[in-house]
């Protein structure tokens, strides 16, 4: 059927400006989407530089100082947990076994793992390290969970059990998350976020805290240690899953909390786990 000279113009038109506003809520889209996605990316950068390992592209980018800018981060704030094979830790804990070690003088009997016990130190935590090296944070848990349910969970099936449940943070140890969520997995109550008489009480009442330290006394990087208990003087005990010798020291608060609270960035730092 044939169109008329005046209609075929007017449907031109119409094709016209129908092409013209699709083009026009395209580019509104694009303008509308292209901040947000731009901040998202930014957001998962800098994740990716405080949460996973420093990459081959990234050594490749960056020269020394920022690379070892990035690593200060990482540790500053408790994020790698990797513990060196040269660290003084690793060399007194290797080829130790712990077996059957408990500690008393807290008012409670706390069933004690150390991550470097020979049993499992060269036992794979994830794919890149071994429970010697990074297993710090299910050491921790193995300590906590063992003690208040009175029965033994070590740190070879808390580590398989962080790994197959997404709490394993390759090239670096665990996240945060793992605390809160073993303790709920295993039937146990969480409290997180305490201030000091929140400690105080906790341990009191007979609770462990889950602690994530950064650099200082107990690590040169991020470290998850285990308050134990409190002394009539007001000193810590510690449970330290990489040093027994640390775990028989008493502790001033102020100095767990000075070296903890930076590592309390990414959601922690303190979780009073009981029955």
């Amino acid at each position: 059927m044939a169109v008329d000279p005046i209609t075929a113009k007017i449907l031109a038109n119409l094709a016209v400006q129908t092409a013209t506003d699709e083009q026009a809520r395209k580019r509104l889209l694009i303008i509308i989407l292209a901040p947000v996605i731009s901040l998202l990316l930014l957001i998962a950068f800098i994740v990716y530089l405080l949460t996973s390992p420093l990459s081959l592209f990234a050594e490749w980018a960056f020269g020394g100082d920022e690379l070892t800018a990035i690593e200060s981060l990482q540790q500053g704030y408790g994020y790698n947990q990797n513990l060196g094979i040269f660290e003084q830790d690793y060399i007194d804990g290797s080829g130790q076994s712990y077996e059957g070690v408990t500690f008393t003088d807290g008012g409670m009997e706390v069933t004690y793992y150390n991550q470097l016990d020979e049993r499992w130190a060269d036992v794979m935590y994830g794919t890149s390290s071994t429970i010697g090296e990074a297993g710090c944070g299910p050491t921790s848990m193995s300590i906590v969970i063992s003690t208040l349910t009175g029965e033994a969970h070590d740190p070879v099936e808390l580590c398989n059990w962080s790994v197959a449940n997404g709490h394993r943070c390759e090239g670096n140890g665990s996240y945060h998350s793992l605390i809160p969520a073993a303790a709920a997995a295993y039937g146990l109550t969480c409290e997180k976020n305490l201030d000091a008489q929140g400690i105080v009480d906790a341990l009191s009442s007979g609770k462990l805290v889950v602690v994530i330290m950064s650099k200082g006394h107990f690590t040169n990087g991020g470290h998850f240690i285990v308050l134990r208990g409190v002394t009539s003087s007001g000193k810590i005990l510690v449970a330290d899953p990489a040093s027994y010798r640390r775990s028989e020291q008493e502790w001033d608060l102020s100095i767990i909390m000075n070296e903890s609270n930076k590592a309390g960035a990414a959601g922690g730092p303190y979780w009073a786990i009981g029955r």
